[in-house]
């Protein structure tokens, strides 16, 4: 019972926080895109935030290098539990152009556990609400640990 109202209870207001770990800002303009008017996230009860401590989900962009990761992983700690992922970009899911390069840690799964991957550069907002529908549906299931 309480499982179920708990996962009822996420399903219908995912709170999310935008981190930037040094992309190159196209794939944050298609997430600020996302939560417009035009795409109406809040419908699913998804809403931007402005503190981690608030947030459900961390929608993450760009490639982690080395001076980002530390902040990276206090900003996921400072997310209350239960905590979900979302990589947005080619960057944040596998390091991008930038993979290989003396300072880049890689992608964000090398730091912190990613619940949903959004692949493309930049990525299209449409895609984005696919992948937190998606993150939706994984906790409808119980797919993901609460």
């Amino acid at each position: 019972m309480f499982c179920s109202l708990k996962c009822w209870s996420l399903k219908r207001s995912l709170w999310a926080f935008h981190v930037n770990t040094g992309g190159c800002n196209g794939c944050d303009i298609e997430i600020l895109d996302a939560f417009t008017p035009r795409y109406d996230v809040e419908r699913f009860g998804i809403r931007l935030v402005g503190t981690p401590r608030h947030a459900d989900v961390l929608v993450v962009t760009g490639p982690v290098n080395s001076k980002t990761a530390q902040r990276l992983l206090t900003v996921y700690d400072q997310t209350p539990d239960p905590k979900f992922v979302v990589a947005v970009g080619t960057c944040a899911a596998t390091g991008g152009i930038f993979k290989g390069a003396y300072n880049i840690v890689g992608g964000v799964d090398n730091l912190v556990p990613v619940h949903a991957y959004v692949i493309g550069c930049p990525a299209r907002p449409e895609s984005i609400i696919d992948a937190i529908a998606a993150l939706i549906g994984k906790i409808e299931k119980g797919d993901v640990k609460i």
